[in-house]
């Protein structure tokens, strides 16, 4: 099984993509393919600008990596409610290309952030956004209080949210395996 993981978030230190990492964990054998989303960084999008120049490589790279995965596994970060403005640029350019830029994989969904709610705001626009562009959101899972919740050497560490993580992990991976 070939996994596509990123954190929605351009910061050099994303706790999204510490949280998507830390998912990979749980998939044995399975090739990991961690990506940065500032690998990704495109003029912001416009028509006039996609009129002119077309669509960036960045964008069509974008479509490549999806395509070639099995499974998605994509953590939110939030901004002011929504989507980061890095994220979204790529999800527009991308879906200029593709409207279904997400093709129909299976995709675990993630947030977190340092608050208490844990980026359920963006993690619930996403979880209604994304089937339109062809995701097959499998299940859910939002992680309050990065800092508080989360330890670079053991990953999840309170155990209730720890218990309610596996349990969505064991959901996709008897998905993925029954696929």
């Amino acid at each position: 099984m070939k996994i596509l993981a990123l954190g929605a978030s351009n910061s050099k230190n994303s706790i999204n993509k510490k949280l998507a990492a830390y998912a990979t964990t749980f998939f044995e054998n399975a090739e990991i393919n961690i990506i940065d989303l500032n690998d990704f960084e495109m003029p912001l999008f416009s028509v006039d600008k996609e009129n002119m120049s077309g669509h960036p490589k960045e964008a069509h790279d974008f479509l490549t990596a999806v395509s070639n995965a099995d499974l998605l596994i994509l953590s939110m970060a939030e901004h002011n409610g929504s989507y980061t403005v890095a994220f979204k640029n790529v999800l527009d350019w991308a879906s200029r290309i593709n409207g279904k830029v997400f093709q129909e994989k299976p995709m675990l969904l993630l947030s977190t952030s340092t608050g208490a709610r844990g980026g359920k705001s963006v993690l619930e626009a996403a979880k209604t956004r994304f089937p339109f562009h062809a995701a097959r959101i499998i299940d859910t899972f939002s992680l309050p209080e990065f800092n508080k919740n989360f330890s670079e050497s053991d990953g999840i560490i309170t155990p209730e949210l720890k218990q309610t993580f596996f349990d969505v992990i064991q959901k996709v991976k008897t998905y993925m395996s029954e696929t």
